[in-house]
């Protein structure tokens, strides 16, 4: 366009270079002035072809073209006839109106189909409205979804509530009780058998739709269950059930499909790269043997279910930020993910890895004006993404209140789509027509887009009377398309569709069952029951209807109530508590006489329970005892009658939460209409049919899905960029347990100890990502030096506690290698009352490391060598142990002399800090493996295996020799080996076994053998006589581990229960250097992680010493968590006790006793006015100091065994 647009130039004004008085004008004049006509005319003219800028253009491509240009001839009746190769022809672009109804249906009667886009314009959705706006819960509502059928929809609260609602009326259907918090996901199953809801308080339940029966609560997480998921899988009669939580953990929970009965526990992976990384979302594929997470690790994890059991196969590492959205396309193996880093990738299994397109949220639409909102903020970020039907483009939600359409082939930008106020966390594709999505945001918009043209066809604004605007946080169609429902922060439910509103006409705008909100009762497994009743929620009779005030709703709604339809007018006893006007009647509180119109409601109910009595219709449900109107019991009311009929008493403003203090009676059905509620059906399945096809489509995509990744898999073996860890399982811990974990055995076990040129067989693989802007020569340096990245990454954050977001940088969060609740021979994790090898050149060699790499300030006079006479290696033992905040997190051991031939304390000790460092070898040697090493014996030629990445490889000693000159007789990396893969580095005689008989080798020289769980038992610490008291470590670990049970049934120590949410408290990984709760300790003792029980104690009393570093001394927390540690270290203490309530209940009643008298020497105190001595400032003023018991001096703290 430059060159003709400079001939252009020289033939109008030829005289624009050789006159002077026009050395103003550029060359590129001409050019500028088209360029900024263009995009003038495309406002009034679109173009045909947008963004292209020609002066050679004809049609609708001119720039002198004009309306008339733009029109095409309108088709006749014969030309929507024709087919082209079988199928209807397409409009032009330039059609500028919807083909007439008339010629469609005409040319539909000669050929026998249409385009649907013919048939139902984009513009039809025009008509679609607001049926009804609900009021049915107390808290905002994050959660909506349909059933299979499209007739029920579901509603999950912050009330902790689970509703069921009526699409065709909106009639409240039923109420799923249960949950203690806030439900957070649901998912309907695909035979429309089962309801799934996961929530804040960590569990999953399960809920049969037919009855509202519980059919499962499963507890596998322990911190909040961010997403939900039902597999589309179908292999034979077993079924997944998936669950994502904010502990970083994904379970597979199996079911099966006949007897909905689920097994206990979970095909459970742990992906916590650090402390506090959380799963956030998770998304199937269309054939259910894929499922991918989005972390805030920045990690996108792909599991696959094609195999016997779950495995993961691919870890993806492109994004920058933390992944907010993931979502597997309709049909096909390509998923999108979205992130905070301000990109979209669009992933696709090839040429053996996962390949992605990037989206940039900063592209912008060429040759168009930039929409109002495009540079709203700095910092782009992904909120949500979709695809359409039929998988052409992807949707994606910006925080700049955008939404971009792209070609989902290419990743061109189609369209920006401007009109929300504020961000977007809802979008929603049509379940049939690819043209048309919704979306809704916190600016109480719901906006429905044309796909196609880029235009925006229906808004509605959720626009609540008195209260503003309600920000709409949920919202879904229906499978036939012809209703959405939405959800907002105000608790309504709002039904959309097309047809008339008269059912809807016909239902308050409250609804809430009296008994929605009544205390419920919980047992061992976490099932429940009503607490007023004794009863099941789901057995329970028919409630009453009221409104958000608790005021019961008159006789033509209560009859809304499933199995109150065919009630007589008497039995709906609410309807008595309204007059005319039907205004509720005040009546008198509990303390004054009661009015003579309570006395006539209570005598009308007295009757009717007598008539029911003489009748034989006696409900057979227990319930609360009555007074008759008179003031006495009434001898044979007593288990039929209530105490209230559902009329609000003064001072009982609370409203619907309220009710089971003020509840009306819903014991007033006869027996048969209580046998017909229990026979009720909620929700039908799916028709017997339509299931049956709808199983064969998933079935065949499994399929499709499972040849492919065969296939792939079997050309070349997957890159590896991490190991991931072989997960020990003891006895008693019968889940799985895979990790993704940053800590790996090469780091600790030798510096260069890793062949480069090894290949790591593993029981999970990681497939790396790739992308346009990445290589091979990138990936292979962050194979070798995984860790040295991170400590590179991390130094860039360094300069602040908290990040932009107001979470704590990853630098201050506690080491994994402290945290890590399964025994592993490496790094070493010190504990109380370890017998040790001190060697000192590896001291030496890590704080050469530390001051090169300049990690924390270091003073080399202060070292234990420059302070006293310190051998090449020294018998000592742990005495104290106690961490500091970093970064990084250090752990200070106090390390006493032991004698050699004694083995008793010398009296002599010193002090040393350190941390788990890349490439740096354990200086520290348990003495059990130091002995077992000397007794080896290697010789030269002698062959030997080592575990590296998880795998045995086999070698062969070379020679010995000092590892220094200046330590001659230390055994520190004295041996020089020869590997089976011709490399050659030093080794210490404890990281090397000798080669059992019948051992199998690799089909490779050089490779190398998975480590069984039976050899990594073995090569742990076996427990000394006494180091358990009298019982082995076995018993006393079962026996605690019951305790603990026991004492997480009490409520005071619930908040000790997990550990502390770093999203809630960002500030506790910069106080708390070593962070603990009971579940750790009780997974610890599962897995026989503590070498002995002082080392059990001691990490037992940092949970008090956590909570009054963190909290105020005299606080509440602080108190109960002296409590819980008090009680486990006495009952730990008593060999004996197997009951640790009655240790619980002893300590209290100390406790009251020392109360008592402390207040008697309180009152002494003050009578004799010495406030300046008194207890309580003298416990005030200590508030960062240890626990008492533990001293506030440093020898203090770290307690001796």
């Amino acid at each position: 366009m430059g060159e003709i647009t400079e001939r252009i130039c020289s033939i109008l004004c030829p005289d624009l270079e050789t006159k002077p008085s026009n050395a103003h004008i550029p060359p590129d004049y001409l050019l500028k002035i088209c360029e900024r006509i263009g995009p003038l005319l495309d406002k009034e003219i679109p173009q045909s072809v947008p963004g292209v800028q020609t002066l050679l253009g004809v049609g609708r491509q001119s720039l002198l073209r004009d309306a008339k240009d733009c029109k095409s001839t309108l088709w006749n009746g014969s030309a929507f006839a024709a087919l082209h190769r079988g199928r209807p022809p397409e409009l032009p672009a330039n059609y500028v109106k919807p083909p007439n109804v008339v010629n469609i249906t005409s040319a539909r009667q000669l050929t026998g189909c249409s385009r649907f886009s013919h048939i139902f314009p984009s513009s039809a959705y025009q008509h679609i409205k607001m049926h009804k706006r609900i009021l049915g819960h107390l808290s905002s509502v994050y959660c909506v979804a349909f059933d299979r059928s499209g007739r029920r929809i579901f509603t999950g609260s912050d009330d902790c509530l689970v509703k069921i609602w009526a699409t065709d009326d909106g009639r409240l259907l039923a109420t799923l009780r249960g949950h203690s918090a806030e439900i957070s996901d649901m998912a309907v199953n695909y035979e429309n058998t089962l309801i799934a809801a996961g929530s804040c308080d960590k569990v999953v339940r399960v809920w049969c739709l037919r009855t509202c029966a519980p059919v499962a609560v499963l507890q596998g997480h322990s911190a909040s269950i961010t997403s939900i998921q039902f597999c589309p899988s179908t292999k034979g009669t077993t079924r997944y059930l998936t669950s994502t939580g904010a502990d970083g953990t994904i379970c597979f929970w199996q079911w099966h499909v006949k007897t909905m009965k689920f097994r206990d526990r979970p095909v459970k992976f742990t992906e916590r790269s650090r402390p506090g990384v959380q799963i956030s979302c998770s998304s199937f594929s269309s054939g259910g043997m894929f499922i991918t997470t989005g972390s805030t690790d920045h990690v996108i994890r792909i599991y696959y279910l094609g195999s016997e059991t779950p495995e993961k196969i691919a870890e993806l590492e492109s994004h920058t930020d933390k992944v907010v959205a993931v979502q597997f396309c309709n049909n096909g193996d390509r998923f999108v993910s979205g992130s905070r880093d301000g990109t979209a990738r669009i992933w696709q299994y090839q040429q053996q890895e996962w390949k992605s397109i990037v989206l940039d949220m900063a592209t912008k639409m060429t040759g168009n004006n930039v929409p109002s909102g495009e540079d709203k903020v700095t910092k782009l970020k992904v909120t949500m993404v979709a695809w359409d039907r039929y998988d052409t483009t992807v949707i994606t939600a910006v925080n700049n209140f955008l939404l971009k359409v792209w070609n989902s082939i290419t990743g061109q930008l189609l369209h920006t789509l401007s009109g929300h106020d504020d961000e977007v966390f809802v979008l929603e594709a049509h379940p049939f027509d690819q043209r048309i999505i919704l979306s809704a945001g916190h600016d109480g918009n719901i906006f429905i887009w044309d796909l196609d043209r880029g235009t925006k066809i229906r808004n509605y604004f959720n626009m609540i009377e008195g209260q503003g605007h309600g920000a709409v946080f949920d919202c879904k169609f229906s499978p036939d398309g012809n209703h959405f429902a939405c959800t907002d922060s105000h608790g309504h439910l709002l039904l959309f569709g097309f047809g008339c509103s008269k059912y809807y006409e016909k239902i308050p705008d409250q609804m809430f069952f009296h008994t929605d909100y009544r205390p419920l009762i919980r047992d061992a497994n976490n099932y429940v029951l009503d607490e007023q009743t004794q009863q099941a929620p789901h057995l329970m009779p028919p409630p009453f209807l009221v409104d958000v005030d608790g005021n019961p709703h008159p006789t033509k709604f209560q009859r809304l109530v499933p199995g109150r339809e065919n009630c007589k007018d008497e039995q709906l006893i609410p309807q008595l508590g309204y007059v005319a006007n039907e205004q509720v009647i005040g009546q008198q509180t509990n303390d004054q006489d009661e009015s003579i119109l309570d006395g006539i409601i209570r005598e009308l109910q007295r009757e009717q329970d007598l008539r029911l009595i003489n009748e034989g219709d006696v409900p057979h449900f227990p319930v609360n005892r009555s007074y008759s109107a008179n003031g006495g019991k009434s001898p044979n009311m007593d288990i039929y009658s209530s105490p209230n009929i559902g009329l609000r008493r003064s001072g009982q403003i609370e409203g619907v939460r309220q009710m089971h203090n003020n509840a009306p009676r819903s014991q007033m059905a006869t027996e048969r209409d209580l046998m017909a509620w229990s026979r009720r059906v909620v929700v039908n399945e799916l028709n017997s049919g339509v299931s049956r096809v709808q199983e064969e489509c998933r079935t065949a995509k499994g399929d499709i899905e499972i040849s492919l990744y065969t296939v792939e898999k079997k050309k070349k073996p997957s890159y590896t960029t991490q190991r991931v860890s072989l997960v020990l399982q003891s006895i008693g811990l019968h889940y799985f347990d895979s990790s993704s974990e940053y800590s790996d055995w090469t780091a600790d076990a030798g510096i260069n100890l890793q062949p480069p040129k090894r290949q790591t067989r593993q029981a999970t693989r990681k497939i790396c990502s790739s992308s346009e802007e990445e290589n091979l020569k990138s990936l292979e340096e962050r194979q070798k030096k995984p860790k040295q990245t991170r400590k590179k990454q991390m130094s860039k954050t360094k300069g602040g506690l908290l990040s932009m977001a107001g979470e704590p940088n990853e630098e201050w969060f506690a080491p994994q290698w402290i945290l890590d609740t399964i025994p592993r021979r490496s790094p070493f994790v010190p504990q109380m009352g370890d017998e040790l090898i001190y060697f000192r050149q590896g001291h030496e060699a890590y704080v050469r490391a530390v001051r090169k790499s300049k990690i924390y300030s270091l003073n080399l006079q202060k070292q234990p060598w420059n302070k006293m006479d310190l051998r090449e290696q020294e018998f000592v033992k742990i005495v104290g142990i106690k961490y500091e905040v970093g970064p990084p997190t250090l752990c200070c051991l106090k390390l006493a002399f032991l004698d050699p031939i004694s083995g008793k304390m010398t009296g002599e000790s010193f002090s040393i800090k350190y941390h788990d460092m890349p490439d740096v070898i354990d200086f520290l040697v348990l003495h059990q493996f130091y002995n077992e090493a000397k007794e080896r014996n290697w010789q030269i030629g002698d062959r030997f295996r080592s575990i590296i990445d998880d795998a045995w490889w086999f070698g062969t000693v070379e020679s010995q020799q000092p590892f220094q000159p200046e330590y001659p007789d230390s055994s520190f990396q004295c041996y020089s080996v020869h590997w089976d893969n011709n490399e050659r580095e030093k080794m210490s005689p404890w990281d090397m076994e000798p080669i059992p008989e019948g051992t199998a080798f690799p089909d490779e020289v050089g490779a190398g053998v998975p480590v069984s769980q039976e050899e990594l038992t073995a090569l742990l610490y076996k427990p000394q006589e006494g180091e358990w008291g009298a019982h082995s470590r076995d018993e006393e670990c079962e026996r605690v581990i019951q305790g603990i049970n026991h004492l997480l049934s009490l409520d005071f120590a619930s908040p000790f229960a997990v550990p502390v949410d770093l999203s809630a408290y960002p500030l506790y990984c910069t106080v708390v250097a070593y962070p603990t709760d009971l579940n750790t300790i009780r997974r610890r003792l599962e897995n026989r992680f503590y070498r002995r029980i002082s080392a059990l104690m001691w990490e037992v009393r940092y949970i008090e010493h956590n909570a009054r570093t963190f909290n105020e001394p005299d606080s509440p927390i602080v108190k109960a968590a002296k409590i819980v540690t008090d009680v486990l270290l006495r009952f730990i203490g008593d060999q004996s006790c197997t009951d640790i309530l009655d240790t619980y209940n002893k300590i209290k009643a100390e406790e009251l006793n020392s109360t008592d008298a402390e207040e008697v020497r309180i009152r002494r105190v003050k009578t004799c006015k010495q406030e300046n001595t008194s207890w309580g400032r003298s416990r005030g003023s200590g508030r960062s100091r240890l626990p008492t018991e533990q001293g506030a001096q440093y020898e203090g703290s770290c307690l001796t065994n």
